[in-house]
């Protein structure tokens, strides 16, 4: 055990305790050379017993899962440690208090904000369920949720999470919370896959809304309005829903279930009734309205109808707008009206470029947006193209993740990965920007995944494709020379990056030292030619310029130890 007051690693400060559980201890740390506050876990690498061997190994693997992960709803880890004895896992230390705790104090929790965090516990599920290869976290409850005092959620505990094996028939061991965990967790229902977390979800959402646990007596989940008839009757179908024993009958994805909790007033039943009433109404006053045409009802009712769809309005004026803010805004309005629009998300993602930075605070205006209509867009012929642009978006603009002393490239490029997936799950192979579409896929999984690689010493091989993927890159943005100055640039700080950093592991895997000279000297010329145009890509533009002596550098000692031996031959 750590006692208060030692220092590790010669910066974390050991502060206090602030949990243990049966291998491991928290504690609250200082670093004392950024002064910020971390939380840092203590692993026990030694195991007394078997017992005790599964659960470090359990924590170790939760440790290396969640290095790979990175959105706002997740703690990130930082640093691991190692020694002889322990192991220390340096990660965020979330203020707040699990909504367990909460639930004890005060009961059931307003349906609202309820909604709100399963919402946010709905977006975070789909982003571990769209990893390649899927997470699946399997221990959704509410002492696993905790809330900040800004009012938003983390999701902590990855120490039963799994990644998804595609061949696999169902999981090797049988892991939940008892009330919580879908059927399939205990065995004999094939393995757990993204449904299992839309079933304890669910059981999260009723624990929370009724302030009712399924851990306990009676032990089943009954309609919500059995406790309360106040609740909705479109979130108690939703609940029902996500809890179906047959994962089949479940939600499938995250993305349904976050489309009927954003309009979970339309999933109600009695809401469906009164909608179908209003209209039928409606179309009796069209046929009345065809029949008295010339009259004045007729008309009225007709301006009506076009008043309701006042997009094409709505939408022009966007247009007209010279403030990104304002147009922004009216362009969400008109995305409101007509959610299938492309058009309308084309302009939206052209404004949150004009200022060459994609803001945290944009992406969450364009997230709301997107992820509430996503399956619609879907279906739409065009929704490749969508994607292809908000691939670019993200891995060109996105702001997330950065700071004054270091650039977010790899942030950049792992929250692209997905929405270049999306290019090649929804265009047909003679879509122009297919083939790109696929390099930034590769380049950033290779990113994304690179360190867990080196790590297992599983990376041999990868870099001459990465190597490939980035030289085809540069030569599919030469030949479009409509490209922004910022994508120029972006792409010959990755290739400067690569080179220096990797220049023997290129050499290893085959690329000659000409083949780099060669791509070196074209980095250098064409950021030479570029004439900036604001202050970001000025500094990048002079970063580049600054790194290219020292990645000639890299690749002349890479090559080095080789001459001295072809010479003393």
């Amino acid at each position: 055990m750590a006692a208060i007051g030692t220092i590790i690693d010669g910066k974390y400060e050991i502060l206090k305790k602030i949990g243990q559980g049966g291998m491991s201890k928290v504690y609250l740390a200082m670093d004392q050379r950024l002064n910020k506050q971390w939380a840092i876990k203590e692993i026990q690498s030694h195991a007394q017993d078997r017992d005790n061997a599964v659960k470090i190994r359990s924590l170790i693997k939760e440790a290396n899962l969640m290095k790979q992960l990175d959105h706002p709803t997740l703690p990130r880890i930082v640093d691991i440690i190692e020694s002889e004895e322990v192991i220390y896992v340096i990660m965020d230390y979330i203020e707040g208090e699990p909504l367990s705790r909460i639930l004890r104090e005060t009961g059931a929790q307003p349906q609202e904000q309820v909604i709100k965090w399963a919402k946010q516990l709905c977006e975070v599920l789909d982003y571990l369920h769209t990893r390649n290869p899927s997470v699946v976290y399997r221990d959704m409850k509410p002492s696993n949720v905790m809330l900040k005092p800004d009012g938003n959620v983390k999701l902590i505990d990855f120490g039963i999470a799994r990644e998804y094996k595609e061949n696999s028939q169902e999981d090797t061991t049988s892991l939940g919370t008892k009330g919580y965990a879908a059927p399939e967790q205990f065995g004999g229902m094939g393995q757990t896959d993204a449904r299992t977390d839309i079933y304890c979800l669910g059981a999260t959402i009723y624990h929370l809304v009724t302030g009712k646990s399924p851990s306990e007596p009676p032990y089943e989940l009954v309609p919500i309005r059995q406790w309360n008839p106040a609740l909705s009757g479109g979130l108690e179908n939703i609940i029902l829903k996500c809890t179906q024993p047959n994962p089949a009958d479940r939600y499938q994805s995250c993305v349904q279930l976050l489309y009927d909790l954003n309009h979970y007033e339309a999933v109600d039943g009695e809401y469906r009734k009164e909608q179908k009433k209003k209209l039928n109404l409606f179309l009796t006053l069209i046929a009345v309205s065809l029949l008295f045409m010339a009259g004045g009802a007729g008309a009225q009712i007709m301006k009506a109808v076009e008043n309701n769809n006042n997009y094409d309005f709505i939408y022009r004026m966007a247009v007209k707008q010279t403030g990104n803010g304002e147009k922004a805004k009216l362009l969400v309005d008109a995305i409101q009206i007509k959610p299938d629009s492309l058009e309308a998300y084309k302009s939206l993602l052209d404004t949150y470029k004009e200022d060459a930075d994609f803001s945290i605070e944009e992406e969450i205006q364009f997230k709301k947006c997107i992820e509430e209509n996503l399956g619609l867009l879907q279906q739409e012929a065009g929704y490749g193209e969508l994607a292809f642009e908000i691939g670019k978006l993200y891995w060109y603009y996105y702001d997330y993740g950065k700071d004054q002393s270091e650039d977010n490239q790899v942030t950049r490029m792992k929250s692209a990965v997905k929405w270049f997936e999306d290019v090649l799950n929804y265009t047909a192979d003679n879509y122009e920007n297919r083939h790109m579409a696929n390099i930034y896929c590769d380049i950033g999984k290779f990113n994304r995944d690179i360190t867990l690689n080196v790590e297992e010493a599983s990376d041999k091989g990868l870099y001459a494709p990465y190597w490939r993927n980035l030289t085809g890159l540069m030569d599919q943005v030469s030949e479009d020379p409509g490209e922004q100055e910022i994508v120029s640039l972006e792409l010959y700080r990755l290739v400067i990056n690569a080179i220096e950093t990797y220049a023997r592991k290129f050499k290893g895997d085959g690329i000659t030292q000409n083949e780099m000279e060669i791509v070196l000297a074209q980095v250098k010329s064409g950021t030479g030619d570029l004439e900036t145009t604001t202050d970001k890509t000025a500094a990048i533009k002079e970063y580049i310029l600054g790194r290219t002596d020292s990645a000639g550098e890299a690749v002349s000692n890479a090559y080095r130890a080789q001459k001295g031996t072809e010479n003393g031959r």
